[in-house]
């Protein structure tokens, strides 16, 4: 029992699984916000743009009936309004609403990878660069400490490997592309031939 209280302990106080919990939690509190986008700004739009276009309720009557129900008057009557809790139907307006929700969720997540992804090559490029500085330094003050031994006739220190600026890899060169033995053949044939001659 005590490996397996253990074996949990490890596990989550892992980095990733708190990670993972932050996220989720983002992630729930974030449905909210994008929820109340789409159902409370976007969708009231696009509602009142297909009222002005087809002249119906927008996306809440983008409905098809498969199978109709229609509710009762209080004489027992049957009216022409739809029983929408009793009818078989598509919605098509939950539908576009599902869309649009798919699209603002993409959008705002590309701007916080996207923007995530530009502060961490920024935090590299500001290290490789701090890096790059504290070498050159600790080279150049080597280089005038060699100076001031060598003007003494002292011997040098000599220079790490590490301080040393990067030296550029050379390209291979390409390997020979391999030839057809029968292509060879033919060649050592034709010149034998040429030699008879």
């Amino acid at each position: 029992m005590k490996k397996i209280f253990a074996e949990f302990k490890k596990f989550i106080t892992r980095g990733n699984v708190v990670d993972l919990a932050v996220g989720v939690i983002i992630g729930g509190a974030f449905t909210g916000i994008v929820n109340g986008l789409s159902n409370y700004i976007l969708k009231p739009l696009i509602n009142w743009v297909l009222a002005l276009c087809i002249g119906k309720d927008g996306l809440s009557g983008a409905i098809t009936m498969l199978s109709p129900a229609y509710l009762t008057d209080g004489s027992g009557n049957l009216t022409t309004e739809y029983d929408l809790a009793n009818s078989i139907y598509i919605d098509w307006g939950s539908f576009i609403s599902a869309i649009i929700n798919f699209f603002i969720i993409a959008v705002v997540l590309f701007a916080i990878v996207k923007t995530l992804n530009t502060v961490k090559e920024t935090s590299e490029k500001a290290t490789l660069t701090a890096q790059e500085r504290t070498r050159e330094r600790k080279l150049a003050k080597l280089i005038k400490k060699n100076e001031k031994l060598k003007k003494k006739g002292k011997p040098e220190i000599a220079i790490p490997a590490e301080l040393l600026p990067p030296v550029p890899e050379e390209e291979p060169e390409p390997e020979p592309e391999p030839v057809d033995p029968t292509v060879e053949l033919l060649t050592e044939i034709r010149d034998l031939l040429k030699t008879k001659k």
